[in-house]
């Protein structure tokens, strides 16, 4: 019998949350790095959100060890010493899947993007999509699609030591869009854009076409409180387990009581994990309010972290739209 696979989600705001995201530092890298070498079980899989490839912003004030040198190689080299200082070898093998590239002629100003790691140990990857992304990003205005923040959908397909083939998504849907009507109709905001309930329909569409009739799980920020539209969306209509909700770490009626994301004084829950009805989840230890824990003053979000097993039945499929 295979041992659950833990899973990790974590939006670390370009390894830059000391000076509010401007730029990427060495402190940002090396902090994190230590907190996820501190979990005990080490995750099977971890979706990061926020992450460049190489630019000024992630440049700035840190000279590269070679001029190709990405942000998430810079992260992968702190994260083997992290877990060399435990006497241990680095695990995972890291994927980076480009989103945007903010460019002024011939610089490159800022990227943006998604990373997946994956333990070599637990899992072999069957197949991805790192190349080419799937873009799920919804442009109101035309004229603006190339001046605006891309937003993607990572997919892995993944064997555990059992044979037993699952899809992983990682994501991160927009901010709502103050350009339609409907943002200023309604007092919450975050999951209630009309462009952000655009962007979750693609992204179910994508799941859909991808998983097939295998098990799968979602990762990301999805800048959407839980009982938003987004989040109802994604677990009504599309038939999405949420863990959050099942194992009773969130309340629809109180949506910012667990928060996953801070902002100065303000706190929300923007972070989720979804699944089918496959994947049977057994906890979410690790997982803390935002503020609290090893992972405390190192980005504006808190990481998830769920354990679970696939289920040895076939199991429902997708519920189709």
């Amino acid at each position: 019998m295979t041992s659950p696979l833990r899973i990790v989600s974590y939006n670390v705001r370009y390894f830059g949350h000391a000076v509010r995201g401007l730029a990427s530092t060495r402190a940002g890298k090396r902090e994190i790095a230590k907190a996820i070498a501190g979990l005990d079980p080490v995750p099977d899989a971890i979706c990061l959100q926020e992450v460049e490839t190489s630019s000024v912003r992630s440049n700035l004030g840190r000279p590269r060890l070679h001029p190709q040198e990405t942000q998430l190689e810079s992260f992968m080299s702190n994260l083997r010493q992290a877990y060399a200082l435990r006497g241990m070898e680095l695990p995972f093998e890291a994927l980076y899947f480009r989103a945007h590239n903010y460019r002024l002629g011939e610089i490159s100003l800022y990227t943006t993007g998604l990373a997946v790691l994956v333990n070599k140990r637990t899992l072999r990857i069957e197949q991805h999509n790192a190349e080419a992304p799937q873009g799920i990003t919804h442009y109101q205005v035309a004229a603006w699609k190339d001046r605006k923040q891309s937003r993607i959908c990572a997919h892995i397909r993944l064997e555990d030591a059992a044979g037993r083939g699952f899809h992983l998504f990682n994501t991160h849907l927009s901010l709502p869009s103050p350009f339609a009507r409907e943002y200023w109709s309604v007092k919450l905001k975050m999951g209630y854009g009309v462009n952000q309930l655009a962007e979750a329909n693609r992204l179910v569409d994508f799941v859909r076409e991808k998983a097939g009739d295998e098990p799968f799980l979602i990762c990301g920020d999805f800048n959407s409180l839980p009982g938003s539209p987004v989040f109802r969306f994604l677990c009504e209509h599309a038939g999405f387990v949420a863990p959050q909700l099942e194992l009773g770490q969130i309340d629809l009626e109180h949506p910012r009581r667990f928060p996953t994301a801070g902002f100065m004084k303000l706190r929300m829950h923007l972070d989720h994990l979804f699944s089918d009805r496959r994947i049977h989840w057994l906890d979410l230890d690790g997982t803390l309010p935002f503020g609290e824990g090893p992972f405390q003053g190192l980005s504006d979000h808190t990481p998830l972290i769920g354990r679970f097993e696939i289920r040895p039945e076939s199991g429902l499929a997708v519920p189709a739209s």
